[in-house]
C-alpha cells in the first residue's frame, strides 16, 4: 500500500544542526507585557512577583537566589562549585562527558519553594541544572538525594530529560515554540515572554491593544475582548489551566490559548505509575488528573473559585476558604448539593481548633512532596478513607500525621465519630484488582466503562485497565461517551480489535470535534484497506493520520513519539520508515527497550538477523530488564536453527522471569527437542 501524501512528513531531509540558544521572538499576534500592564493596574499588582510571573528570568544579581559566592555542594555520585564572576554565573561540574568544566548561567528557573539555574548546550539546548537552591533552608540540594545519574544518562543534568525545551519551557514562558529540529536531533526555541504573562492564558492580545487605543482616541465604545473567551466556564477554565497543570502529551506545535483541552493535548488517566489505585497523587501529577475525580468538578467549581488568576494566591486562608461555600447557609443557587452544616468544629473534624488536623486541607488534601522539597496538595478533595487504604495498601491522611497508628486503627476511631457508616463500592477497589490481574476483575472494570455516575477520568481508565488485562470487550459505548477523555481512551484501544470491529466503529470518530479522538480513530484504521471506506471517510482518514503525524512531530524529542511514528510506518507497510524512527528513539534514549525489541523483530523478519541479534547484545548493557532480550536472543537462535544457542538464551531469560508463560513454554519445547537428539 502506498503512503498518502499527507504523511511525507514521516521522510525527513537532513539539515545542519543549530546551536541557536533560545531567545525571545515577536509574535504577530501577541503585545509586551508592558502594554497589558499598562491598562490593567488591578490585575498588573497582583500578577507581579508571583510564580507565574518569576517562572523563567534571566539571570541576574537580582535573579539569582542561590548562592555563588564560591559555594560548592558535594552528594552522592556529584559535586558542583558555584561561582560569580562580576554579574555573571558559572557552574563548575562535570559535564556530559564525564570532564568537569566550567558552564555559564543563563536563566533562573522557578521561585520558591526551590530555584533551579538553566545551562546552554549545543543544540540550541538549555538544561536544568539537578543541584537546586532551597529558598527557605537557603542552601544547595541535590533533586537526587539517593544517588546522582552518571554522566551519559538521560538524567543526568545534561541528558534528555532534564531538557528545558523539551520537559519545561512550554509552561514557563508565554507563547512558545520548541522548534525541535528531528533530523540533527537540535532546536529553534523561541518565545513571546520568559514568563508565564497575561497572554499565555488570554491569547494573543494585539487585537484587544490596537482597538483599545482606538476606543480612547476616539472617547467612545468598547474595545475587543481578548481571544480567549473560555475562562467564562468552569470546566473550560479548568481545562485552561490544565495546558500546564497537567500530566498530558502535546498534540500541536503551537498551542493557542482557549482551545479545546483535547485539540491540543492528550491528558493521561490514572495510570499505576503516576496515581495510586484510589486515585491519589502518586508522582508529580500536577493538579488537573486529581481535580477530574473530584465532586467540586462535577459540580461545576472552577479554579478561580479558590485561586486569585492573577497572584496565583488562594482567596481567603486557612479554613476560610472551604467554609465560604461549606458552611450552615450554603449558596444552593449556584451548587444545590452543598449541606447546610457548620464544617468548622472539632464535631465534623473531630481535632482541637488550631491543633494539626483541624485544618480542611489536613484531612482532605494531603500534601505530598516532589523535588524533594516542594509540596504540592492532592486536589481530588476526597474524603480520608483508611479503610481502603487497609485493603488496598494505599495512603491516607489519618496516618499523615498519625503514622505510628494502623489503617484499621483509623478506620475504627472514624467509626468512633461518626457511627457505623456502610460505603459503596469504590472504584479504586476495582483498578486495584485489575492492577493485581485478579480473575474477576473484567466485568466490574466493564461496568465502570459506562458509569455516568462516576467520573470521566475514572472511566477512560478502566477502558486502559480493560485494554491492559488483554480484554477484547470494552464497549462500544465509551466511543459515544459524552467526555472526549473517553472517547479518545477507547478509541485507541479499539486500535488492537480485529480489522470488522473497528471498521464498524471507528470510522464515525474521524469527524469527532476534538483532535485527540480524531487521531485515535485514525491510528486505529491505518493498516485498514481504503477501498472498505468511503470516499468521505478516506479523505478524513488522511487528515486525521496528517493529524497524528503532526502530534508525534510536535513532540519528536521524546523516544515514544519516534516509536508511535515508526508503528504507524509498520503499519502503513513502510519498513524504511519504520527502522529509521526506531533508530533514532534509541539514538536519543538506548534504555527504550520496545524500540531496542521491535527493530530486532523488524530486521530479523527481513533476513538481516546478524544485525538484529547485535542490537539485542548491545541492549543487554543498558537495560534494566534484559530478561526480555534473552528471550528476544533466543527466539531469534531458534530462527536460525541454533538450538544450543537457543536454549542457553532462554535458560537466561527464564532464571529473570520464572514466571513468564511464554519464555517456560519456548525453553521447554527447545529442550525437549535437544534431548531427543542426544
Amino acid at each position: 500500500m502506498r503512503l498518502p501524501a499527507c504523511l511525507a512528513t514521516l521522510c525527513l531531509t537532513a539539515s545542519v544542526a543549530l546551536a541557536t540558544p533560545p531567545q525571545a521572538e515577536v509574535h504577530p499576534d501577541h503585545v509586551a507585557d508592558r502594554e497589558c500592564l499598562a491598562c490593567h493596574a488591578e490585575q498588573a499588582r497582583a500578577w507581579t512577583g508571583s510564580k507565574h510571573q518569576l517562572a523563567m528570568q534571566p539571570a541576574t544579581p537580582d535573579t539569582v537566589l542561590g548562592d555563588f559566592a564560591d559555594a560548592r555542594f558535594t552528594g552522592k555520585g556529584e559535586a558542583a562549585h558555584f561561582l560569580r564572576r562580576g554579574d555573571a554565573f558559572h557552574v563548575a561540574t562535570a559535564g556530559a562527558d564525564g570532564q568537569r568544566a566550567q558552564f555559564p548561567v543563563t536563566h533562573t528557573f522557578g521561585i520558591r519553594p526551590l530555584q533551579q539555574v538553566l545551562l546552554p548546550q549545543p543544540g540550541g539546548r538549555l538544561q536544568a541544572f539537578t543541584i537546586a537552591w532551597d529558598t527557605q533552608r537557603k542552601t544547595w540540594f541535590s533533586l537526587y538525594p539517593e544517588g546522582a545519574n552518571p554522566p551519559g544518562s538521560t538524567l543526568h543534568w545534561s541528558g534528555r530529560y532534564q531538557n528545558w525545551n523539551l520537559m519545561c519551557g512550554e509552561c514557563h514562558t508565554t507563547a512558545y515554540r520548541k522548534g525541535y529540529e528531528d533530523a540533527t536531533d537540535s532546536y529553534r526555541t523561541t518565545w513571546a515572554e520568559a514568563n508565564v504573562g497575561c497572554q499565555a492564558c488570554h491569547g494573543g492580545g494585539r487585537a484587544h491593544t490596537e482597538s483599545a487605543r482606538a476606543v480612547a482616541a476616539a472617547g467612545q465604545g468598547t474595545p475587543k475582548p481578548t481571544a480567549n473567551r473560555a475562562l467564562a466556564g468552569a470546566h473550560a477554565q479548568v481545562d485552561q489551566c490544565a495546558a500546564c497543570h497537567a500530566r498530558r502529551t502535546r498534540l500541536v506545535e503551537d498551542a493557542v490559548a482557549g482551545a479545546p483541552l483535547l485539540d491540543q493535548f492528550m491528558p493521561d488517566n490514572l495510570r499505576a505509575d503516576l496515581y495510586h489505585a484510589d486515585g491519589q497523587q502518586r508522582e508529580e501529577v500536577f493538579e488537573y488528573g486529581s481535580y477530574r475525580q473530584s465532586r467540586m468538578y462535577q459540580a461545576g467549581v472552577a479554579c478561580t473559585d479558590c485561586h486569585d488568576p492573577h497572584s496565583g494566591k488562594r482567596r481567603a486562608d486557612g479554613n476560610a476558604l472551604c467554609t465560604a461555600c461549606h458552611n450552615p447557609s450554603p449558596d444552593r443557587a449556584r451548587f444545590p448539593g452543598l449541606l447546610a452544616k457548620d464544617y468548622d468544629g472539632p464535631a465534623h473534624h473531630f481535632h482541637s481548633a488550631g491543633r494539626a488536623g483541624s485544618q480542611c486541607v489536613d484531612c482532605h488534601m494531603p500534601s505530598r512532596n516532589y523535588m524533594v522539597v516542594h509540596g504540592r496538595r492532592d486536589h481530588a478533595i476526597r474524603i480520608p478513607r483508611p479503610d481502603l487504604s487497609a485493603k488496598l495498601g494505599t495512603p491516607n491522611a489519618c496516618q499523615d500525621c498519625h503514622a505510628e497508628r494502623s489503617a484499621e486503627w483509623a478506620a475504627a476511631a472514624i467509626t468512633r465519630h461518626l457511627g457505623p457508616r456502610s460505603h459503596p463500592p469504590h472504584y479504586g477497589e476495582i483498578l486495584a484488582a485489575a492492577r493485581r490481574g485478579e480473575a474477576g476483575a473484567t466485568q466490574p472494570l466493564l461496568a465502570l466503562t459506562t458509569d455516568l455516575a462516576q467520573p470521566a477520568i475514572v472511566r477512560a481508565t478502566a477502558v486502559e485497565a480493560l485494554a491492559a488485562l488483554g480484554s477484547t470487550s470494552v464497549p462500544a459505548a465509551t466511543l459515544r461517551d459524552p467526555d472526549p477523555v473517553v472517547r479518545a481512551t477507547a478509541a485507541a484501544t479499539f486500535a488492537t480489535r480485529p480489522a470488522d470491529e473497528r471498521l464498524a466503529h471507528l470510522p464515525a470518530l474521524l469527524s469527532d470535534p476534538l483532535r485527540a479522538v480524531r487521531i485515535a480513530a485514525a491510528r486505529g484504521l491505518a493498516d485498514i484497506d481504503e477501498e472498505q471506506l468511503t470516499t468521505g471517510q478516506r479523505t478524513q482518514l488522511h487528515a486525521g493520520l496528517a493529524a497524528f503525524v503532526a502530534a508525534q512531530q510536535a513532540m519528536a524529542d521524546m523516544p515514544s513519539a519516534q516509536l508511535n511514528l515508526a508503528s504507524l510506518a509498520s503499519s502503513r507497510h513502510d519498513p524504511a520508515g519504520a527502522e529509521r524512527h526506531y533508530r533514532r528513539a534509541l539514538a536519543q534514549d538506548p534504555q527504550v527497550q520496545a524500540a531496542r525489541l521491535s527493530l530486532a523483530t523488524l530486521l530479523a523478519g527481513s533476513a538481516r538477523e546478524d544485525e538484529a541479534e547485535r542490537l539485542l547484545r548491545e541492549g543487554l548493557a543498558h537495560s534494566a530488564q534484559p530478561g526480555e532480550l534473552h528471550f528476544a536472543l533466543g527466539l531469534l537462535a531458534g530462527q536460525r536453527k541454533d538450538w544450543a544457542k537457543a536454549a542457553h538464551e532462554l535458560r537466561a531469560a527464564a532464571a529473570l522471569m520464572p514466571d513468564h508463560p511464554r519464555v517456560r513454554r519456548n525453553l521447554d519445547a527447545v529442550e525437549r527437542y535437544l534431548q531427543q537428539r542426544r
